[in-house]
């Protein structure tokens, strides 16, 4: 679009459906660079993607014509056809539905940058439930426990 111009820095996160700990150190930074790519080709400016065994953070500039909603819905139907065609888990991999979507101003990207690309660190000491739940709260959204992700202690 012509004449068009927007800075909207979009931290996303989505968990594993079942929770479960299928993105192992053997693939996880391919995962991650794959995703990286497929947010590139949609027009969308990567900031950092990173996660652990059963979730995963993206941080993007959005595109302007783009919906967040279609952009996270294209993200992980590619990111799991890039996983069952190339049998890096057993079985079939899903995402769980939903997401969690945040903005942040542009002041705060390396913040929210060093905190993707250290997750391995920061979940030595919290839950994928605790980080998520405390992103809700952080950003005063209203939730329902019965729509928040599958948890299992």
């Amino acid at each position: 679009m012509a004449n068009t111009y927007s800075q909207i820095n979009i931290h996303c996160v989505f968990a594993v459906k079942g929770r479960e700990n299928f993105i192992t150190k053997n693939f996880r930074d391919d995962l991650h660079s794959y995703m990286s790519g497929i947010l590139k080709n949609d027009g969308s400016y990567p900031l950092a993607v990173g996660g652990w065994s059963d979730h995963v953070h993206v941080f993007f500039e959005l595109d302007v014509t783009m919906k967040i909603s279609d952009q996270m819905r294209m993200l992980k139907a590619t990111s799991s056809k890039y996983i069952n065609d190339k049998k890096l888990v057993p079985g079939k991999f899903q995402w769980q539905e939903g997401y969690g979507a945040f903005s942040y101003s542009r002041s705060q990207r390396n913040d929210v940058i060093n905190y993707i690309m250290n997750q391995e660190k920061h979940h030595k000491n919290k839950s994928f439930k605790e980080e998520y739940l405390e992103l809700l709260k952080k950003f005063e959204i209203e939730y329902k426990d019965e729509y928040v992700f599958e948890f299992y202690d």
